[in-house]
């Protein structure tokens, strides 16, 4: 079994509690002009596109709604509604009491630790102001990326700016977007984070048929690190890169074809 060098976490269920719209969004609908009922709609239908920027910045994406709700709100309403969105999804966000207990004891036992996070622009904003920034070597943003779980691309990019192989990695998530099976054939070890709080998560294309390696609570990250069972696909990995990690990356091998999807 490996011997892991790093961590990547999902954000939003793994590090954060479970994540439910809270009251705070109907400002947004309510500045917008649109009911709440209308917004939740639009949004759960575009998450893809609006996790991976393609239909704008906050301010876009918000005056894209409005005009799927048959909206037209003035400048100053949108202004209103960014700024209620701003504070209705930091709101929602609350770390999990073991968060940065357990990133700091992994940093203590010589880990890199990374984020793999589907988000979207909001996240970046208020992400730095938030305890477990200090604790991440590196982040990987979906609306950055401009690509979403599964995509292998995202967890290459976290091993890239970790220095370390997907092979030496593990990755924790809850299972949303398919996380699980994208990290498992990315060539990292993934492990469920099956939390007895996230009945009521808000998710969206879950794992739902992983049957691999589950946990109940954050903190036995700590156990699985100290003595690591979960097996990865490293072999047939650094035979495909046939050279040192990450140099292949430099070298423009990160291409579709080259991003280990049928691994």
């Amino acid at each position: 079994m490996p011997r892991y060098r790093a961590v990547l976490f999902d954000f939003f269920g793994t590090l954060t509690c479970p994540v439910q719209r809270g009251w705070r969004h109907t400002a947004v609908a309510d500045a917008l002009g649109c009911s709440r009922d209308t917004l939740v709609d639009i949004l759960d239908q575009s998450f893809y596109q609006r996790a991976t920027g393609a239909i704008g910045d906050t301010e876009a994406t918000l005056r894209w709604v409005a005009d799927r709700a048959g909206v037209r709100p003035s400048a100053g309403a949108l202004r209103a509604a960014v700024a209620a969105r701003f504070a209705a999804i930091h709101a929602d966000t609350r770390l999990r009491s073991d968060a940065v207990p357990v990133l700091r004891a992994l940093r203590q036992r010589g880990l890199r630790i990374g984020l793999v996070s589907d988000c979207t622009h909001e996240l970046p904003v208020f992400l730095p102001r938030l305890p477990v920034a200090p604790l991440l070597d590196a982040q990987v943003l979906s609306v950055r990326l401009g690509a979403c779980k599964p995509d292998p691309a995202l967890y290459l990019a976290a091993c890239a700016r970790l220095a370390v192989p997907p092979w030496e990695c593990l990755y924790v998530g809850d299972g949303g977007s398919q996380e699980l099976t994208g990290a498992a054939r990315a060539g990292l070890a993934a492990v469920r984070l099956a939390a007895p709080d996230l009945g009521g998560h808000l998710v969206f294309n879950s794992d739902t048929g992983w049957d691999g390696p589950m946990l109940t609570s954050l903190s036995e990250v700590i156990e699985l690190v100290d003595h690591p069972r979960i097996p990865t696909a490293g072999p047939l990995l650094r035979r495909i890169v046939g050279g040192p990690w990450p140099t292949f990356l430099d070298r423009g091998l990160l291409a579709p074809e080259h991003r280990y999807a049928r691994v």
